[in-house]
């Protein structure tokens, strides 16, 4: 008979009763029979694929089941997640997992990194990636942010439209699969990169109503030099606002547009399709330390990983692996606290009031960066509490949208 895709559930049960009338048979390889039997197989496989999808288990309770499995208890996870309460947050699903735990987890505990990733069998099946699911945009939160029209101005079925239009008409563009603009850093996980790219593109959208007031753009302006200059910008009082002037007279341009909820977001840095430069910063925490690490850490993206179509995504609250990151990081404290100062000062050997501010005189940097990286290296936040310059970033910028983490 000749062999067609299947169609029906009749035609389902035809084939399989042909495949095992063959296997029972046990036809020589490279037989006719054989070979009946293999497309035979296939056919049915396919069939079976779409009409019967197994559904790729869940990302927590596949966590769950290895612990349970290997008798591991939640402080057995830390290597993988950097805290208890981290680990405690993850699997209670307050906290996503981000592209770096789930590499830390897939080696640990054997987990496939697609199963942590949260893939469909369908999507697999088809070779596809997941398609883009416009309802999971969080349209009140953006609505509520100026970025959409008010809702009782829509009708219900062009909110999708509208979210599309949004997206696309800042470059993000989509297709049947998904977004092609390559995501890098620690901040993005899969289950909030619908809020990740709606706060992206909106990012781009400010970046370029900032373009006709920015300077000329020159790639080479780049260098240890120059990030040591902005650096030294925290030495003022209104050490912020210098810095977004710095880097806008030099063609970069500057959005401070506070994270969207859920997202553990402190900054960005991407080129637009004409090649400006954007850096984002959530200032997710409201304080002078975090500001300019994250800030020299996105410029140090700049300079050296941004590509065509590239974005970094950072969460720099997390350790990473990730070579650029690290490169990133080792930049902005290089720009910030020279090594060779940090390693010869009574601030790195005996930490003190009078110290940081012997250090910052001397570096002209803000005596916030200074217990910022102690407190940091230290692993010890109860410390000089008072001079990290809390609540001293976001009245620069008028911020009154609820920034909480």
């Amino acid at each position: 008979m000749e062999l067609k895709v299947i169609r029906s559930e009749e035609q389902h049960r035809h084939y399989l009763a042909e495949i095992h009338g063959l296997i029972a048979k046990a036809p020589a390889p490279g037989s006719r029979d054989a070979d009946k039997l293999e497309l035979l197989s296939v056919l049915v496989e396919a069939f079976e694929n779409q009409q019967y999808p197994v559904e790729a288990p869940d990302p927590i309770d596949a966590i769950t089941f290895r612990m349970h499995e290997q008798g591991l208890k939640q402080a057995d996870l830390v290597p993988f997640f950097g805290t208890r309460s981290r680990v405690s947050e993850v699997l209670s699903r307050k906290r996503p997992l981000t592209v770096q735990m789930i590499r830390s987890v897939s080696l640990g505990l054997g987990i496939s990194a697609e199963t942590l990733v949260g893939v469909t069998a369908e999507s697999k099946a088809s070779g596809q990636k997941d398609e883009v699911d416009w309802t999971r945009f969080p349209v009140k939160e953006m609505v509520a942010r100026g970025w959409l029209r008010k809702m009782s101005e829509l009708a219900a079925e062009n909110t999708e439209q509208l979210v599309k239009g949004f997206i696309s008409s800042t470059g993000l563009q989509f297709g049947t699969a998904a977004f092609r603009r390559s995501v890098n850093g620690d901040a993005y996980s899969p289950a909030t990169k619908y809020a990740l790219y709606a706060w992206l593109a909106r990012v781009i959208q400010r970046g370029r109503e900032r373009k006709p007031k920015l300077g000329h753009f020159d790639p080479n302006v780049f260098s240890n030099a120059f990030l040591r200059e902005l650096a030294q910008l925290s030495w003022s009082e209104h050490g912020p606002v210098l810095a977004v002037e710095f880097l806008e007279r030099h063609g970069i341009a500057v959005v401070i547009e506070p994270h969207l909820k859920g997202t553990l977001l402190d900054g960005a840095a991407l080129k637009d399709d004409d090649g400006m430069p954007i850096i984002g910063m959530t200032i997710r925490f409201d304080r002078i330390d975090s500001f300019w690490f994250t800030l020299l850490h996105e410029v140090a993206h700049l300079w050296k990983h941004v590509g065509v179509d590239e974005t970094f995504l950072d969460n720099l609250d997390t350790s990473s692996e990730d070579k650029r990151e690290l490169e990133a990081n080792r930049i902005a404290r290089e720009a910030l606290i020279p090594r060779v100062a940090w390693k010869r000062s009574d601030a790195c050997l005996n930490p003190n009031r009078t110290s940081i501010d012997e250090l910052s005189r001397e570096l002209r940097i803000h005596p916030a960066i200074i217990a910022g990286r102690i407190r940091r290296e230290s692993e010890n936040y109860r410390i000089f509490s008072d001079l990290v310059g809390s609540n001293e970033v976001r009245r620069h910028f008028n911020l009154n949208v609820d920034t909480e983490a």
